[in-house]
């Protein structure tokens, strides 16, 4: 056997050497120097004769029948081994390879990694294509830089990796990685380089096909080159990651705000829920209180009485008269006494009595309040859970408007049997919450599983599998409550992983049930048995009232029966996916006999595959029960009380002081008693040296470190200190921190102090002190943030990473190693001692007493400082902070924020300040650098306190929810959408499209008090005289209150988009208004058509003309539409500007109710008739230039008017008929219409007192007779198309007229003949053409080439040239007649009249003659 063994040995070493090159005599007789060897494909059974190559560094065999690694022990250079695709099982026999570097160990069947401890120079080692499930030994490769892993089973990276922090290349592709929290372990890695999880060559890790599976990797493997064999070493593609991982952060962090600011508000509410409840009880206590307290005093009264009349009657030895008396009076005081003593017993009970009401309050009030907190702390892990999986694991909230949400509600309620719950008074199920779980990893391995047992099974149709899908209760272990972290490892990982129970079956198969009873029964009985126990009974239906259940999605498979003695186990059912049990089988105290059937249907469920059970909802319920309900009526006000001086003792219970200011100079008080006030501060306590007793309860104290501190420094000597009943801000810690300081009490809210508890105390504020080992115990000096999706604070984060720890050897600059403090919940009351720490970046201080920010300010590297839940004032100390980029301040007192507080804050981009008290936001006009703003749940109440924020462009979150301002303003949410359009949430929602363009339409036309403030920068408007605001689109004008612009006396809105005068109307005092190129339709807005009319009232309402919808009204009825009859508006208002509004209509612009107007300009509109001005009595001057008018009716101008001046330049006027009542007018303008007649101009006559008029731009003006005939028909016109009237135009046009009247009447008529009874008395002559006249002067200019002349008889007229009538106009006549005719006119004759010769005076008017009338004029209607 050994000779075949080693014949067969042989053969193998010559096939080695054959394979190799090499002579096997040789290498038998004087050995080998060779380094290298290999062997493929060669039928290599085992490794032997290595023996004979001592220089051996590389050896390579591939393919080989190799089942185990051996005969390496002489392989002392060993560099590189490749033992690949072969049988290998186990890695051993490396011992002795020590300088082995490089190790190739792929396509084997190893299922472990292990025996590689003594490999320390192993740089390269390859197991991929095995069966390995863990990685584990491999924490002495501190060398490995090339790790092969894929194509195995792993499911967990973990921590296995972090001691080869040389690692540079891993490929893990091919497993089964399924979550993300595992790759965030190789963040630990700093020097990997190359990540490889999905390689083409093998199958994809399930990790790889969630969503932001890249973005995830590169964020926190910022240094990543090479992922899934891709280049990603491109600066924009790691800026992608970063910034993707930002906004998901911002945006968790706000949905998580937003959820802490709704349970804020819950908790708000069930305390005044309490405060309501407790008010009876707290009346009753108060008005029992208050008799006590008269009672003592007529009992300490009485005892002094007493007192004296008994030395009386020992001193003096009085008769026995008196001594009778005086002993009758001392017994009857003991019996007066007595009945005090009794009332003042029975008023205790009582107050006890009362008191333990508000304490049964108290207690349910309490367990509301953890049960609310408890209901909201999972909405917080849930989201954080989805910022982790980056939105692989999604909860959704849902609502009844969602389908998915009623059809759990209804499935809930039909598996709720009441009489299985009416041993415990239960009547009704409530569900309060359903949050949907959207896990897509869980979902990914459900499908898996599913579709491999459709594969495996022959399924006939959709129904057969469907009926095996349950939706089911997972039953949670009865005797361990249901702990968040349970929870959400249920949900995020699913329910593979073992929990701790004491039932074995869950190790076996997942436990589910069909039955609500079934799931919760177990649950009350034990909870019911621990309070029993206990002997608990008190609030009994609280234990159990409130619960979980998680609904889950359950594929059965094959499901059996299992017999009632049959242990549940996969071996017991190898065939069934799943087991089922009846409820029969099982006996509970909450079952009890029934005559419905729902116990044929209920039943329990083993199911032995995890992956087929996939958790869908989770649903908190609450069961109806009795509770207790009491109730009180509000409290009456208390006098105030006058300064009490020189007592030893003082009472001012049961008043309304808020502070205790006027008692400081009560040196001797030694008791105080200022319950039932309203006592908020304690500033007032200053030299009470020798005060005893203190009672400050039911009062409004709250910062409870301050208050401490002044009773500390100024009642030294106190002993009984009474504070129940006060808001006090840090509650919990608060009768240590006060039994602390104050050393001398002896009592504490009516309870003994201990010297346990003093000595308990003592340490307690021995910790309150910021010390070296306290900064040592909670620091780090970690140099950079980590890289990980949460939003917890960076100083929490990273001393819970690694700390420092107070055991550390400290070198001499050790505080200028701290880079992160986090003193949360320490209970300190001020920050000192930080003065060294100048590299410290990131510091947390939530949960203490501090009531100050100083201390920080040699922390000027500080980056990220929270401060929340602390009782804060007023931010100050932080000026030197200018690196700071995270502030929190939630939880505090403040009232403000200072002017200055921020402006070198240049890198803040993210501002907490919820839950404080703050009224403006003034103090953040100059923080350009804020992203994220939260400041909900303050008492913020103006609108102006928006426009503080106007400046930060940069701001996209905003939390203000809970503000005065959200329930003031009406549509609070679009007016900041409005002022902030670069917003991307607010309040906790996201700002969509649509709801920017609805806040534009709403707020983008609107002039506003605020908008004014803006501006102008206060709001004080009570001085300002003049609003001047143009193009800027303003549809509605919005002023309040009214009374504040009453000085304003001239607005400017011209060119914006009004349609009415809108809120105008309302300004008191405007004189002169300016509402040129608006769309003003109406003074007051129209009011919307009645949608009762009937069509034909609606037509008559937009026609009038129409007839229909009369209703039988008259005219004169239905002219009052126009707003004749409406009552008057705008008393002070005189001048009027609707120039260019499109106003086509006078009776609907309603300007008949401005009653007082002087001025109307109405240019530039559509006007057709002038009307609806009868009302206007004062006016004095209408334009309506450059509009549409033809003619007037009869009612434009009615009624006598007091017009001055009338524009209608631009119009279509043909005719001037109606203008008689113009009795007063003076100034006329009809420039550019239609007038073509000399007649329509002569009915201008009846305006006699018409200085001004134009008319150029007419037709009439082509012939140039329409000056002549004006001046002639209107004496008194001063002016004419801009061209002023002398006495010389007035000559010129009674020649002129004179001619053309002779040359219509060139015959004189009969009567008018010197011969009476001429038979040619009645004969006409024939007109006389003279076509060849010489007249002088270029008169024929004014008669025209062709003049005709009709002539008349002179007589005694032409011999006697000495006689003229005193007529001017037959002086003009004569005078043309004669030079006519060659007849000389004596210079006599014109000087008698006054009248210059004509050649003088046509020379003189020669040029003015030469212009074009209104050449040189400006437009009228240009203002």
């Amino acid at each position: 056997m050994i000779e075949s063994e080693s014949l067969n040995q042989e053969e193998i070493i010559k096939e080695l050497c054959l394979c190799n090159g090499l002579s096997y005599e040789v290498v038998g007789k004087e050995g080998s120097d060779t380094s290298k060897l290999e062997m493929f494909f060669s039928g290599y059974p085992r490794i032997v004769g290595l023996s004979l190559f001592p220089d051996l560094t590389s050896l390579t065999i591939v393919a080989q029948d190799i089942k185990e690694i051996s005969g390496l022990e002489t392989c002392f250079h060993l560099k590189e081994l490749w033992i690949a695709e072969c049988y290998i099982e186990k890695i051993g026999g490396l011992q002795k390879c020590s300088k082995l570097e490089k190790l190739y160990l792929y396509y084997n069947k190893i299922s472990k990694i292990e025996n590689l401890e003594k490999l320390i120079r192993l740089e390269v080692l390859w197991l991929n294509h095995n069966i390995i499930k863990n990685i584990e030994g491999l924490q002495t490769l501190k060398n490995l830089n090339d790790l092969n892993l894929a194509g195995n089973l792993i499911s967990r990276i973990g921590k296995c990796l972090d001691p080869n922090d040389h690692l540079e290349r891993l490929n893990l592709s091919g497993n089964q990685i399924c979550y993300f929290k595992d790759l965030t372990n190789l963040a630990r890695l700093p020097c990997l380089k190359d990540l490889c999880l999905n390689d083409p060559q093998y199958k994809t890790n399930p990790v790889c096909l969630l969503y932001n599976y890249s973005t995830h990797v590169l964020f926190h493997l910022p240094f990543l080159q090479r992922l899934d064999t891709l280049d990603v070493s491109a600066k924009q593609i790691k800026e992608l990651a970063d910034t993707t991982a930002m906004k998901k952060v911002m945006y968790y962090n706000m949905r998580i705000k937003t959820i802490q600011r709704r349970l804020n508000e819950d908790l708000e509410k069930l305390n005044d829920r309490k405060c309501k409840l407790q008010k009876l009880p707290e009346e009753r206590i108060k008005l029992f209180s208050f008799v006590e307290k008269n009672l003592e005093r007529e009992l300490a009264e009485l005892k002094g009485s007493s007192k004296v009349h008994t030395d009386r009657s020992i001193n003096n030895k009085l008769s026995e008269l008196e001594k009778s008396k005086n002993c009758e009076t001392i017994t009857e005081e003991p019996s007066l006494q007595q009945k005090i003593l009794t009332k003042l017993s029975a008023l205790s009970g009582r107050v006890t009595f009362w008191n333990k009401k508000i304490d049964e309050i108290e207690a349910i009030y309490r367990v509301e309040v953890k049960q609310k907190k408890k209901s909201h702390g999972l909405l917080i892990p849930f989201l954080l859970t989805e910022l982790e999986t980056v939105g692989n694991i999604h909860f959704e909230e849902g609502s009844r408007s969602d389908d998915w949400f009623t059809s759990c509600y209804e499935l809930i309620r039909s598996r709720f049997c009441s009489r299985d719950f009416r041993t415990y008074g239960i009547t009704g199920l409530k569900v309060k919450r359903v949050i949907k779980v959207n896990n897509r990893i869980l979902r990914l391995k459900y499908e898996e599983k599913f579709r491999k047992f459709l594969d495996s099974e022959e399924m006939h149709g959709s129904e057969s599998y469907r009926k095996m899908m349950e939706c089911l209760f997972y039953m949670f272990d009865p005797e361990v409550t249901v702990k968040k972290k349970r929870l959400l490892q249920i949900l995020e990982k699913g329910f593979r992983e073992s929990e701790t129970s004491k039932l074995p079956l869950r190790k076996e198969a997942v436990i589910l049930s069909n039955s609500l009873s079934m799931c919760e029964g177990p649950r009350i009985d034990f909870l019911k048995q621990k309070y029993q126990d206990k002997k608990q009974n008190t609030l009994e239906n609280e234990l159990f009232r409130h619960g979980i259940l998680l609904l889950t999605k359950v594929f059965l498979g094959h499901s059996v029966q299992a017999p009632e003695q049959e242990s549940i186990s996969q071996a017991n059912f190898p065939m069934a996916n799943s087991v089922f049990i009846p409820q029969k089988h099982f006996l509970n105290s909450i079952m009890e006999p029934r005559s419905c059937d729902c116990g044929f249907r209920q039943c329990k469920w083993f199911v032995f595959d995890p992956d087929l059970v996939l958790p869908e909802y989770v649903v908190e319920f609450e069961y109806l029960t009795v509770n207790l309900n009491l109730h009180g009526n509000s409290l009456t006000k208390l006098r105030d009380l006058a300064k009490l001086t020189g007592l030893r003792r003082l009472n001012i219970s049961f008043n309304e002081f808020t502070c205790l200011d006027d008692i400081y100079h009560l040196y001797n008080l030694e008791y105080l008693d200022a319950s039932h006030n309203h006592v908020i501060t304690l500033e007032g306590f200053r030299g009470l040296m020798k005060l005893k007793h203190l009672d400050l309860s039911w009062n409004q104290l709250k910062k409870s470190g301050d208050e401490i501190n002044l009773l500390c420094k100024h009642t030294t000597g106190l002993l009984t200190l009474n504070i129940q009943h006060n808001p006090w801000q840090k509650r919990n810690t608060l009768r240590l921190s006060v039994i602390g300081r104050l050393k001398t009490l002896t009592h504490l809210d009516g309870v003994l102090v201990t010297q346990e508890e003093a000595r308990a105390a003592v340490k307690f504020i021995a910790k309150t002190k910021i010390t070296q080992l306290s900064v040592l115990r909670h620091c780090s000096t970690k140099e950079e943030r980590p890289r990980v999706l949460t939003i917890w604070p960076s100083a929490k984060i990273l001393t819970q990473i690694s700390k420092v720890g107070p055991h550390v050897h400290l070198s001499g600059n050790w505080y200028l190693k701290i880079t992160a403090l986090n003193l949360d919940g320490q209970h300190l009351f001020e920050i000192t001692n930080l003065e060294k720490l100048e590299n410290l970046k990131w510091a947390s201080f939530s949960d203490n007493n501090l009531t100050k920010m100083e201390g920080l300010e040699s922390c000027i590297n500080l980056e990220e400082l929270i401060l929340d839940g602390n009782c804060i004032s007023k931010i100050e100390g932080i000026s030197k902070l200018t690196k700071l980029t995270r502030l929190s301040i939630n939880n505090n007192l403040l009232t403000g924020l200072e002017k200055h507080a921020f402006d070198n804050m240049l890198h803040l981009h993210s501002l907490s300040l919820e839950n404080n008290r703050i009224t403006s936001l003034s103090g953040l006009q100059k923080i350009f650098t804020l992203i994220e703003l939260y400041i909900s749940n303050n008492y913020i109440a103006l609108n102006q306190e928006i426009y503080n924020l106007k400046g930060l462009y940069n701001l996209v979150i905003l939390d203000i929810y809970g503000n005065i301002i959200v329930w003031n303003q009406e549509n609070y949410r679009l007016f900041v959408v409005f002022h902030l359009p670069e917003l991307k949430a607010l309040d906790g929602i996201s700002i969509d499209q649509l709801e920017t363009e609805c806040a534009k339409d709403l707020f983008g036309g609107r002039l506003t008090s605020d908008m004014i403030a803006e501006r102008q920068g206060h709001s004080n408007f009570i001085q300002m005289q003049e609003l001047n605001w143009t193009s800027s689109s303003i549809r509605t004008v919005d002023l309040i209150p009214v009374d504040q612009f009453r000085s304003v006396c001239s607005v400017n809105l011209q060119n914006n988009n009004l349609t009415s005068f809108s809120g105008l109307v309302y300004l008191p005092s405007v004189k002169v208004l300016c509402l040129n190129y608006n769309h003003i339709e109406s003074i007051m807005p129209r009011v919307k058509p009645q949608t009762h009319l009937s069509n034909r009232q609606l037509l008559y309402q937009k026609v009038a003309s129409s007839g229909y919808g009369q209703h039988g009204t008259s005219k004169m009825n239905r002219d009052t539409i126009g707003g004749e009859h409406l009552p008057p508006m705008m008393h002070s208002l005189e001048v009027l500007h609707l120039g260019y509004n499109g106003i086509c209509n006078l009776i609907q612009l309603q300007v008949n109710r401005l009653r007082n107007l002087k001025y109307l300009f109405l240019q530039g509109n559509e006007i057709s008739q002038v009307e609806g001005l009868d009302n206007l009595a004062v006016l004095q001057e209408l334009v309506v230039d450059h509009n549409r008018i033809r003619s007037f009716n009869d009612s434009a101008f009615a009624k006598p008017s007091s017009l001055l001046a009338l524009h209608l330049e631009e119009n279509r006027l043909r005719e001037l008929n109606k203008l008689q009542h113009l009795v007063k007018l003076e100034k006329l303008y009809l420039g550019y219409n239609k007038i073509q007649d000399i007649t329509e101009l002569e009915k201008l006559e009846v305006i006699s007192s018409l200085k001004e008029l134009t008319i150029y731009g007419n037709p009439i003006c082509r012939k140039m007779l329409h000056r002549h005939v004006l001046i002639f028909r209107l004496p008194n016109l001063q002016k004419l198309d801009g061209i002023p009237v002398n006495s010389d135009d007035r000559t010129k046009a009674e020649l002129q007229v004179s001619e053309l009247q002779a040359k219509k009447n060139l015959l004189i008529p009969a009567s008018n003949s010197p011969v009476d009874g001429s038979p040619f008395a009645h004969l006409k002559a024939p007109p006389i053409k003279i076509t060849n006249v010489i007249l002088p002067g270029d008169f024929s200019h004014y008669l025209g080439p062709d003049f005709t002349l009709t002539p008349e008889i002179e007589d005694k007229k032409s011999k006697n040239t000495g006689i003229l009538t005193s007529n001017p106009r037959s002086i003009h006549a004569e005078i043309a007649f004669r030079q006519l005719r060659g007849i000389n006119i004596s210079p006599s004759l014109l000087s008698h009249q006054g009248i210059a010769p004509p050649a003088t005076q046509i020379f003189q008017t020669s040029h003015e003659e030469g212009r074009i009338p209104g050449g040189n004029f400006s437009r009228s209607n240009q203002l």
